[in-house]
């Protein structure tokens, strides 16, 4: 009876001292590591400092007798405008290269260059269509100026597509350059159309940044 006592004692004594089992999971949720909390500062910094300080504005919809047609995302933006059975469409990218001085260029224009920053460049693709036929012109705009590089026929008047690669517009007599530049003029594709594009683009860098940005912080969150 005693050694019966003496077992039930120790059986106990054993199951006292034993964890119990427990009835939940214990599955550690990963925290976010030190460089994830401090990519988080710095992206937030930065959206802070671009929102406050340097805002981009509400894009306007439209310019002259042109709709604005952006495409949030992209980099480029699409202008149209109709007038009787004639549509004018211009294709601009954003900023894709720019003007320096060269190296022999004289010390105060090299000078200038530093103080205003590089001269920017936008490509633009237009295109001029009629019932019968299709114009294509690719141009250079700047901040100040709109230039004609080639000329191109996409479309004959007999509606049959052409393939080949335009005039050089720099290779024209002076009466030909000066009959596309004011057919350009004409339809509002001229140095305002140039200075407003840049103005434009400048304002979609920073909404473009901004939404990278946010991606960026949505990402590391997770």
């Amino acid at each position: 009876m005693a050694r019966a006592l003496v077992r039930r004692a120790l059986s106990l004594a054993a199951a006292a001292s034993s964890p119990a089992t427990p009835s939940f999971s214990t599955a550690v949720v990963p925290l976010r590591s030190p460089l994830d909390d401090r990519l988080l500062r710095l992206l937030r910094s930065e959206i802070s400092y671009i929102s406050d300080r340097r805002p981009p504005h509400a894009p306007p919809k439209t310019f002259r007798s042109f709709g604005v047609e952006d495409r949030p995302g992209e980099q480029w933006v699409r202008l149209r405008a109709t007038r009787g059975g004639e549509e004018v469409k211009v294709d601009a990218t954003m900023c894709d290269g720019a003007a320096v001085p060269p190296a022999d260029a004289p010390l105060f224009r090299r000078v200038e260059s530093l103080e205003h920053g590089p001269r920017l460049h936008l490509s633009l693709i237009v295109e001029v269509s009629r019932a019968d036929r299709v114009l294509g012109f690719i141009c250079s705009a700047w901040p100040d100026e709109l230039v004609v590089r080639h000329v191109l026929t996409l479309r004959d008047a007999d509606g049959s597509s052409t393939g080949n690669g335009g005039r050089d517009f720099a290779k024209l007599e002076a009466k030909e350059r000066e009959s596309v530049r004011k057919f350009l003029q004409e339809r509002e594709v001229d140095d305002e159309l140039a200075e407003f594009l840049h103005e434009y683009m400048a304002n979609k860098e920073k909404m473009e940044l901004l939404r990278w940005l946010h991606i960026v912080e949505s990402f590391v969150e997770k």
